[in-house]
This record gives structure tokens, C-alpha cells and sequence, in this order.
């Protein structure tokens, strides 16, 4: 993929097409939003070919956007103010979201058939490292061909990956006219009431290495050989295989371990992540288009064993705490209790002196290939670099069947993983 060069031709703020009621002007933050870094935001690119052939077709798919951008944002009102500086309220004041309209000095299909990670960043309307200004940004780009990207961004502080979507879903249902609309709901803080934690900043950690985001694509085929391997076959008439995403995330973990070295080095003491959507965990269960930070964090301690007995125990560890994230533990979360206390409390007792957090994120099974704005589902849909050092961000591949993992390392780690034999057996070239 050759360097993108994106040209902003247009610059305008998009408000609420219906003013935000005055008993709706504050939206106070939940507890898992309190836990939040308000420097993270979910991103996606969307890709459409073929639209915009002529200047005509440019200003009505532009127009489009933006009214059903409108419309859309008087359901989603928080996403139109802006974050209180103690960052424990949303004004909802409809100052609006930025909506950037851009030239791309390529085809799409020189981004699509061979997509860079941090050239990808450049068709979202603003640096999202570090941006706290925006809840929400859009931007509209159009290639040389006629084709399309629409890149949009939405602050964790306020909504997960599920709340995204849930924007998304009803935004394109808006812009092509659906009548039927599922409209979110607000009440997380009703369900995980604000706690006193004054002094308590929530932040990710500045690292002064430099994070490379890389894409390694999973057949279908790939993914059915590494479950296959990492199959429990203690019990020879029932067998079991790990979920795509249980097999995949053993594999990166380890082949990283594996490259990096970890397992040689005594005092590191390493935590393996996954993000859980509790929705369904709550009692009684929360539709899923409940807006807001509704997730929590399932901690594993991965085995140092030998490599190919680790990939089996780590499976099993994995399905296991993610198991612990049940009712009883939501319960645990509704009355303030929050997992950084747990890790503290792993370090303290571990005796280690170094730590490394690996993090998993999946998106698989999630509507990325739904958004419809009335000219068909897009061709690809990515995400971008987020600069997040050993993060993991699963997706599926547009065909459904294989996963796109989005992998950030540092430069070296990176070097390493990405020559690991078994890594470049099992995945196609990253990029």
C-alpha cells in the first residue's frame, strides 16, 4: 500500500437535528465509566466502492450522511456534548461532532488489498491518541475512483464496543430510511451507581517504545488446525475443542512468549486479558442496546510450562475465568468492587518486579458488516492503530469465516513475532 495523502475539503460540526430536553442536559457517568481511560476510543474504517463517480452523487451521499448523522445523534445525545473536566457527567449541550469531508489521493482498492494499520488512522476526522476534546467524530472520504471510507471514532469513556455498534446499526438504519428503530437505552448508572473516587485518574500507561499495529489474517482452514491442536482429547468419545477465539488467543500468546522469550525472564510476571460484555450477566439481563461501559476484564495468570503443554492449560484457564464473570461477580462490580485492586493484589503476592499485561479484545460476531446506509453493505470494514502496546483486537474477515487479528507490539517484539515460523505458517503475510 503506497502513503495515503487525505486532503480535508470541508470542516463542520453536526448537531442533534432536536434539541437535547433540559431534564436530559446532564447524563452522569456509571461506575464502569468512572474505571474508564477517557484518552481510549473505538474506531472503525468502512469501505463502499463506486459511489461517488460523479459531483452529483458526492453531495447527496455527503448529505445524506450528515442529516441522518443529525437525526441519529437526538437518540445518542451524550455523544453530542461534552465530558465534564472532573469527567464524572456529560453535558449534553448539542454542541455537536466534527465531520470532516476529505479527497484521497488513491483507489480504494490500493487500501483495501493491502491495508496499513497506521495509514488507516488518517481517515478519522482527528489523532484519537490522547484526544479527550470529542465524545464522537466522522469522517467522510472520497477516492480517485468514486469510492468511499467512512471513518468513525467514539470515545470508551462513555460507550463499549457493543455501544458502538448499537450507534452504527441505528444510524444506517436512519440514512436508509428504516421506520422501525431500536432506540438505545441510558440507565448503566441506575444498574452501576458512581463511587467516590477522588484521586483515582484512570490511565494507560505512555510508553516511550514505539507501538506497531500489524494485521495477520486466519483462514477458516488455519483456525480449524490450531483448535484442532489445542484440543483437550483426555476424553477420547468426547473431545474438546476450543472457540476460534479461546485457540487463536492461546496461539498468539504463546507464539509471543515463544519469540519474545518471556519465559525465561523470573521476575516478569505476566496477565493474560479478555473484555467480557456483562449485558447478559446483569440480573436480570440488560437489553443489549443499553448504552454505556457494560464490560468487565477477565484476568488470567498464563502457566510457564513448556510451550505446547501451556497452549492446552491456558485454554482451559482462559474458558475458566472467563467463567468467573458470572452474576455473582457483576454483583461484586454494582457494589464498587474493581479488578485493578485484584491485579494490584496478584503483584503484591506474585513478588515479581516487572509486568506484562497482554490484552484481547474480539469483535468476531459482532455487526461489523451490517452498516447499510442504503447503498449496500461495505466491502471491508478495519479498524486503525490505537498505539496500545501487547493489544490483540479480533475481527472477522468479510467472507465471515476467518479473523483478522490486530496486533500491537514494539518495534522489537514486533520484529520478532512476525518471523516466528509457526506464526508465518498458521497466518497470511501481515501487513
Amino acid at each position: 500500500m503506497k502513503k495515503v495523502e487525505v486532503e480535508v475539503i470541508s470542516k463542520e460540526m453536526v448537531q442533534p437535528s432536536s434539541p437535547t430536553p433540559d431534564r436530559l442536559r446532564s447524563y452522569q457517568l456509571s461506575f464502569l465509566d468512572q474505571l474508564t481511560p477517557s484518552t481510549i476510543y473505538n474506531a472503525l474504517v468502512l469501505f463502499y466502492p463506486g459511489l461517488c463517480d460523479t459531483e452529483a452523487n458526492k453531495i447527496r451521499i455527503s448529505d445524506q450522511l450528515k442529516q441522518s448523522i443529525s437525526k441519529a445523534l437526538t437518540y445518542f445525545y451524550p455523544l453530542a456534548g461534552r465530558i465534564t473536566s472532573e469527567k464524572l457527567f456529560v453535558d449534553c449541550n448539542d454542541e455537536g461532532i466534527p465531520f470532516l469531508e476529505t479527497r484521497v489521493n488513491c483507489q480504494l482498492s490500493d487500501v483495501i488489498n493491502n491495508p496499513v494499520p497506521s495509514e488507516l488512522n488518517k481517515f478519522l476526522p482527528f489523532q484519537i491518541q490522547g484526544a479527550q476534546e470529542f465524545p464522537m467524530g466522522i469522517q467522510f472520504n472520497v477516492f480517485e475512483c468514486g469510492g468511499i471510507c467512512v471513518g468513525v471514532c467514539i470515545t470508551h469513556k462513555i460507550g463499549d464496543a457493543l455501544s458502538f455498534f448499537t450507534f452504527m446499526n441505528l444510524w444506517a438504519a436512519i440514512a436508509r430510511g428504516d421506520k422501525e428503530l431500536v432506540a438505545p437505552q441510558f440507565d448503566s448508572v441506575s444498574v452501576f451507581p458512581p463511587r467516590d473516587l477522588s484521586g483515582y485518574e484512570p490511565t494507560i500507561p505512555k510508553s516511550n517504545e514505539k507501538i506497531i499495529t500489524k494485521r495477520f489474517v486466519f483462514t477458516s482452514s488455519n483456525i480449524g488446525e490450531i483448535r484442532g491442536k489445542y484440543a483437550d482429547n483426555t476424553n477420547l468419545e468426547n473431545p474438546t475443542r476450543p472457540t476460534r477465539i479461546e485457540a487463536l488467543s492461546a496461539f498468539i500468546w504463546n507464539r509471543f512468549a515463544a519469540a519474545t522469550e518471556v519465559r525465561s525472564r523470573p521476575n516478569t510476571l505476566c496477565i493474560v486479558s479478555h473484555m467480557v460484555n456483562v449485558r447478559t450477566r446483569v440480573a436480570p439481563p440488560l437489553p443489549e442496546y443499553t448504552f454505556g461501559n457494560i464490560f468487565s476484564t477477565a484476568t488470567t495468570i498464563p502457566s510457564m510450562d513448556r510451550i505446547e503443554e501451556s497452549c492446552h492449560n491456558l485454554v482451559t484457564q482462559m474458558r475458566e475465568s472467563i467463567k468467573k464473570i458470572d452474576k455473582e461477580f457483576v454483583k461484586k462490580l454494582q457494589d464498587g468492587y474493581s479488578n485493578s485492586n485484584y491485579i494490584k493484589q496478584i503483584i503484591a503476592n506474585s513478588g515479581k518486579t516487572e509486568l506484562l499485561v497482554f490484552i484481547f479484545t474480539s469483535l468476531c460476531r459482532f455487526p461489523l458488516y451490517e452498516a447499510d446506509f442504503g447503498w449496500g453493505k461495505p466491502v471491508w470494514v478495519g479498524t486503525v492503530d490505537r498505539g496500545m502496546k501487547n493489544g490483540v483486537t479480533f475481527m472477522d474477515t468479510v467472507a465471515g469465516n476467518g479473523v483478522e487479528a490486530w496486533i500491537s507490539l514494539n518495534e522489537q517484539d514486533m520484529e520478532k513475532f512476525e518471523s516466528d515460523e509457526e506464526v508465518l505458517a498458521y497466518s497470511q503475510k501481515p501487513f
